[in-house]
């Protein structure tokens, strides 16, 4: 088990992991994510409460710098994605969706997409970095979904394979290309302008 930190100039941030004052779903109710230590139960989409092996936490600062487009966050008002708050989330953190298009490509209704994906769909949209970020990684035995700020689902990807595990251990859900998701973000509208017309 590890609990690391690290601070960056903001030469290479990060676009994925979970950004501090987010709160998640623990055995002892919700939580910050930057209070999370290695060893405390956290609940899991698929695998119900499970222990965090490690958290690696980093900083970036962005003050002297201006941070490119690519690297805005995604903002999620209330109730885009089930959340009962606002959640700002990173551009590439992996998001839970369920849409009748990733059923059909995909035969599971559920996929993982990029969060910058979701941008224009239910009030999502990006915003400017902070000058200063504090990115949270939760590491645990295996890929998890964990819930944040009251009900969006997370992605939390496994830790690297080693050789020797290669077919032991693999995420259990497909993540979907920056591409193919954006279509089926556009499907979801299409679900949603469809679901308000009835």
């Amino acid at each position: 088990m590890a609990d690391t930190s690290a601070a960056s100039d903001g030469a290479a941030l990060k676009t994925r992991g979970l950004l501090a004052g987010g709160h998640i779903a623990t055995a002892m109710g919700w939580r910050p994510v930057e209070a999370i230590a290695a060893g405390d139960l956290v609940l899991t989409f698929d695998h119900g409460l499970r222990p965090v092996m490690e958290v690696h936490r980093e900083t970036f600062w962005v003050a002297d710098m201006m941070a490119p487009a690519s690297y805005a966050s995604v903002f999620v008002p209330s109730g885009a994605l089930g959340n009962s708050q606002d959640l700002e989330l990173l551009p590439d953190q992996g998001v839970l969706i369920e849409s009748e298009a990733a059923c059909d490509a995909h035969g599971d209704p559920f996929a993982i997409v990029p969060a910058k994906a979701l941008a224009g769909y239910r009030g999502i949209s990006r915003i400017e970095s902070k000058t200063r970020i504090e990115v949270i990684t939760l590491v645990f035995e295996r890929a998890e979904v964990i819930y944040a700020q009251g009900g969006a689902l997370v992605h939390c990807p496994p830790v690297e394979v080693r050789i020797s595990d290669i077919g032991l251990q693999k995420d259990i859900y497909d993540v979907i290309p920056a591409d193919e998701a954006r279509f089926l973000v556009e499907c979801m509208m299409v679900e949603d302008g469809i679901v308000a017309a009835a």
